[in-house]
């Protein structure tokens, strides 16, 4: 489970949608991209930022000089981090405890044990 409550089923079923179906549940907001370009980074508001509402996921695309091209190569990166967070956990396989770790464990409680045992009030004063 994430910070919003989500699982890897809720993720599974994002990545099911499409392209299309993800950028309608998104916000979206252009701003000019920095970095080498030139006059035409400096000029356009091509890139995007998008920010999938119900999961909280925000991803940015400035790789294309069109507004429209980075808007779905954010929607594609919104899908592609649903799909990652949809695989589900690998099961747990339970391990014994070896018995030198038993062992280490007992020693340590005994030392323990002794430290306050030796903090107590003497007896017979």
């Amino acid at each position: 489970m994430d910070e919003r409550g989500l699982t890897y089923r809720d993720y599974a079923a994002f990545a099911r949608q499409t392209p299309e179906q993800i950028a309608r549940e998104c916000e979206a907001e252009a701003f000019r991209a920095s970095g080498p370009g030139g006059q035409g980074v400096n000029t356009t508001d091509s890139a995007v930022r998008m920010r999938h509402v119900p999961t909280g996921i925000v991803v940015v695309s400035r790789e294309r000089h069109s507004q429209l091209q980075n808007r779905r190569l954010c929607a594609e990166k919104i899908l592609e981090v649903c799909r990652r967070r949809a695989r589900p956990p690998r099961p747990r396989k339970k391990t014994r405890v070896s018995a030198a770790q038993k062992r280490r464990r007992l020693e340590a409680k005994r030392a323990r044990a002794q430290i306050k045992k030796t903090r107590r009030r003497v007896e017979g004063e």
